[in-house]
């Protein structure tokens, strides 16, 4: 049986791991298969696992990336700099993307899938924002150029995902920003009204999966990659609460005195972060999984009970973490006013 070969860049990631699994999985199933993961650095111990194959690649040294897809069927691109000044960010996302591009061509390969974010959008608020219904004004040096990788992967013939806030075990930005708000802003943010475009990390590696599996054409162009229904702020923080990942905050604040109060209580993260987890940022995210056929899942507060465990040890060992004082499943929701725990946490907990 033929098998596909399928080559992923950035599988030591958080996403990258996730969508590894994804396709191992399908892989030892005998659904035919393999993948080459382009690693900067291949560690001892890794190397006997089936279908997978660990090469060693520098997206910022155009020569390492030379052969890498030899063979191949399918890339998924997921390697990007999410942090640094803007030449360090656009060594990986905008050069290392053209390098990856260009030996996709090349090698004729014939599917692509490029991950980017809905951060390429900027500041806003957005609410039910189709693609491109606003146009990206992305406001750091990782969000400008993952945009331009995505004109780089665009003229490759790739389809290009923008997810909106990803979550799971392995997440060191979302719910770790949530706990830093939390501390400095320790109540409902205008009573947890914003609306976020949230995806689980394993859904969405489902998705690319299956994007990077399908016989059938690529959905060209670019998609948002959330799940369709998007998150209240309100109904987050209670689902974490009620999994003893965060606590439970209390009293209701308007937006104005909660950035009044963030700017008195400096921190690691900025007023622009803080707006981006706490106000409307959600994207129309149905079509692309209409179109693959994928099943988006239950949600993501559904899966966060997976996850808990992690992000429970996971903050534990942050600096300045503070211990909670309730006890797990004994947090009062009346609390917090306007909070209720979600069925949809609940439901994931069972």
């Amino acid at each position: 049986m033929n098998r596909t070969r399928v080559v992923v860049t950035g599988g030591t990631g958080f996403v990258g791991r996730a969508v590894l699994r994804d396709l191992l999985r399908d892989g030892a199933s005998g659904r035919g298969v393999s993948v080459r993961a382009a690693v900067r650095t291949v560690r001892p111990g890794t190397e006997d696992v089936p279908d997978l194959e660990r090469v060693t690649a520098e997206l910022t040294d155009p020569r390492s990336v030379r052969g890498l897809l030899d063979g191949a069927d399918v890339l998924v691109h997921l390697a990007s700099r999410v942090v640094g000044s803007e030449e360090e960010c656009t060594a990986v996302n905008v050069d290392g993307t053209r390098a990856v591009m260009a030996e996709a061509r090349r090698h004729s390969v014939g599917r692509i899938v490029h991950l980017s974010t809905a951060a390429v959008y900027g500041a806003g608020p957005h609410r039910g924002i189709p693609v491109d219904g606003v146009t990206p004004d992305p406001v750091s040096p990782a969000s400008r150029t993952r945009l331009a990788g995505e004109r780089v992967a665009l003229d490759a013939g790739a389809v290009v995902l923008r997810p909106g806030l990803v979550l799971g075990a392995g997440d060191q930005w979302v719910v770790p920003a949530l706990a830093e708000f939390l501390q400095r802003v320790p109540a409902a943010w205008d009573g947890g009204r914003g609306q976020a475009s949230l995806v689980d990390v394993g859904d969405l590696a489902r998705l690319i999966g299956t994007l990077a599996r399908s016989p059938d054409p690529l959905p060209h162009g670019v998609h948002h990659a959330s799940h369709p229904r998007p998150v209240r702020n309100r109904d987050l923080l209670a689902c974490l609460a009620e999994l003893d990942v965060l606590p439970a905050g209390s009293g209701d604040l308007p937006w104005a005195e909660c950035l009044r109060r963030l700017r008195r209580t400096p921190g690691r993260l900025s007023e622009r972060q803080f707006t981006l987890v706490a106000g409307d940022h959600w994207y129309l995210s149905e079509e692309i999984w209409r179109l693959t056929g994928c099943p988006e899942g239950p949600g993501p507060l559904a899966r966060l009970a997976d996850a808990a465990p992690w992000y429970r040890a996971h903050l534990a060992g942050r600096p300045g973490a503070r211990p909670r004082t309730v006890p797990h499943g004994e947090q009062d929701a009346k609390a917090v006013p306007d909070m209720g725990r979600p069925d949809a946490c609940r439901s994931g907990r069972g």
